[in-house]
């Protein structure tokens, strides 16, 4: 299997299978003498890992991180970093109905069309459990950016029930089990996703990432767009169906006057902008606004009630799938997320600095 690796001059490349021994990942182009250990990686971990509720996969991974290379006395040393997670509860055995026949909605298909062989314990490669080792990066990643840029997520819709946007607050998610920015909607969100779960079913989400503090600068035109990299992460992560960068779609209903995010001259020389429809980014290259972008993420495609399908004999067969999975795959995906967003923005970062120096 080739292309595990992304980033150009920040690079990350993640191996590992839902139910093999152990995930990891390499990083790449960490700049020497930064501050780092365990303790910068495993609160990212924590936040990503299944079990924190009744709303996730109920399987139970400590997660605990573990820096196999790259740092000497608790700094980075400019080598590869390689980190590695233990896998310690894989049921694998809950897979065996499945070994014969292919989930709809999975890459079970597709992975035995491109390789004529796949792991069904889990969904091997194409399991979610993969994205563990992308917040683990992106941990490092914010390392790289520094404290001045923020980045942060919420979930703004779950299903078919959304926020209100005039009760976004920030603080909230962290208050709730959905990273939900409306503490009145994640209290109806509880007794809504406890049905689907219970009906064996699932439901999708949209989730929003900001990122404070990004200079102006980022990106480079045409082939090297922050935009179009930063889209190219969101889609990458598993089960993510749609991206959208500022106003994105809403934006094709907007009047030329409306879409137009003027300017004015502030204080001190700086430019400021009276609107951001373009989420922090023109022409692929930060504005320094707010960088702001939404993915959607489709429903959890393993779930109890029966589905017709084929199996690997060309008939037709029907499918339920058992073990632990998450009624809403996107509520873990708010961490994985930014750590995307950290990811793209480090690795512009180092590009503008070899480029333009800072």
């Amino acid at each position: 299997m080739s292309l595990n690796s992304f980033g150009r001059l920040f690079r990350v490349t993640t191996w590992g299978e839902s139910h093999g021994p152990m995930i990891g990942c390499v990083l790449d182009g960490v700049p020497p003498r930064l501050a780092l250990g365990v303790g910068d990686i495993q609160p990212f971990l924590d936040r990503r890992r299944p079990g924190g509720s009744r709303f996730v996969s109920q399987r139970r991974e400590a997660d605990q991180v573990a820096i196999l290379s790259g740092t000497f006395e608790g700094l980075t040393t400019g080598t590869p970093i390689a980190l590695e997670i233990q896998n310690q509860d894989a049921r694998s055995g809950e897979y065996d109905d499945n070994r014969d026949s292919f989930r709809p909605g999975h890459a079970d298909y597709t992975y035995q069309a491109k390789y004529g062989i796949r792991d069904h314990r889990g969904g091997g490669r194409a399991s979610a459990r993969e994205t563990a080792m992308r917040v683990a990066a992106g941990a490092v990643a914010r390392i790289i950016l520094g404290p001045g840029i923020t980045i942060r997520g919420a979930l703004t819709s779950l299903g078919t029930k959304q926020i209100e946007r005039a009760r976004w607050d920030w603080a909230a998610t962290a208050g709730n089990d959905f990273w939900c920015p409306d503490a009145v909607a994640a209290a109806e969100w509880e007794g809504y996703l406890d049905e689907v779960r219970k009906a064996g079913s699932s439901v999708g989400a949209v989730i929003e990432i900001e990122a404070s503090g990004v200079p102006a600068g980022l990106g480079a035109p045409h082939y090297g767009k922050l935009d179009a990299d930063l889209a190219a992460a969101m889609m990458g992560i598993h089960a993510v169906k749609g991206v959208e960068i500022g106003a994105g779609f809403a934006a094709a209903g907007l009047s030329g006057e409306e879409n137009a995010d003027e300017m004015r001259a502030g204080e001190g020389g700086n430019t400021e902008f009276l609107s951001n429809n373009a989420g922090g980014i023109l022409g692929g290259i930060s504005t320094g606004q707010d960088i702001r972008l939404r993915f959607a993420v489709k429903p959890t495609s393993s779930i109890l009630k029966p589905r017709r399908t084929v199996n690997m004999a060309g008939e037709n067969a029907e499918i339920s799938t058992t073990g632990r999975h998450d009624p809403c795959v996107g509520i873990r995906a708010v961490p994985v997320g930014e750590a995307m967003m950290a990811c793209v923005l480090a690795d512009h970062l180092l590009l503008q600095r070899a480029q333009c120096g800072g």
